[in-house]
């Protein structure tokens, strides 16, 4: 994901920092390359993201052979709707999930309802994967985790801002005929920052990308 600087992480945490409070970011974004170890995040791990049941063909992963296949779609918790600090949570989680599955499939459909595509990170989010699975290409690995989730909630407030913990397997790259396209992105611990809003009754992510420093 893109790197945040700390120009850009103080425009979406400046409230938050004068406040005083204290405080993880996916490798197939602008920054597939860059990894950060994250600080420990002191909260309590979210609620994981449900999947939709596979049909018949059990799941199996990408490998040098072919792309993942029955990779399962997540589905969002119902936690996860509410305009709330522990629905936020939620979502975080979930919206991360969508990605580890977009990171697995090429498809960014569940991703894409609960983004903005039209902001500089969502539009570089979706151009990376796009990339990655252009013309029979595929991604090896990659699959994500979130840890840890800091929401740092402001009461009122427009838009929420989280902390998240990212880890991501390590990725490989390949293209139509198997042959690997590029060097492979390492596993990475990172930490990022979530920038959402409440919109028509669901939450959206506007802005987010890796905190630097931390």
């Amino acid at each position: 994901m893109s790197r945040l600087s700390s120009a850009m992480l103080s425009s979406i945490l400046a409230a938050v920092l004068l406040s005083g409070c204290q405080g993880g970011s996916p490798g197939t974004g602008p920054s597939a390359t860059h990894t950060t170890t994250a600080s420990p995040i002191s909260s309590a791990s979210s609620p994981a993201a449900s999947a939709a049941p596979s049909q018949s063909a059990a799941y199996k992963p990408a490998d040098a052979k072919g792309k993942a296949q029955n990779v399962p779609v997540p589905v969002m918790p119902e936690l996860a709707k509410e305009n709330s600090k522990a629905g936020l949570e939620a979502f975080i989680g979930y919206w991360y999930a969508t990605y580890s599955y977009a990171t697995e499939t090429g498809d960014l459909g569940p991703w894409s309802l609960a983004t903005d595509t039209a902001t500089e990170s969502g539009a570089a989010y979706k151009k990376a994967i796009d990339a990655n699975y252009a013309s029979g290409s595929w991604l090896v690995g990659g699959r994500i985790s979130v840890p840890r989730i800091e929401v740092l909630w402001q009461p009122g407030a427009g838009s929420q801002v989280a902390k998240v913990q990212v880890i991501q397997e390590e990725i490989g790259y390949l293209d139509a005929h198997a042959t690997v396209r590029q060097r492979t992105s390492e596993a990475s611990n990172t930490a990022e920052a979530v920038k959402v809003t409440f919109r028509n009754g669901a939450w959206q992510v506007i802005d987010n990308g890796l905190i630097l420093g931390s």
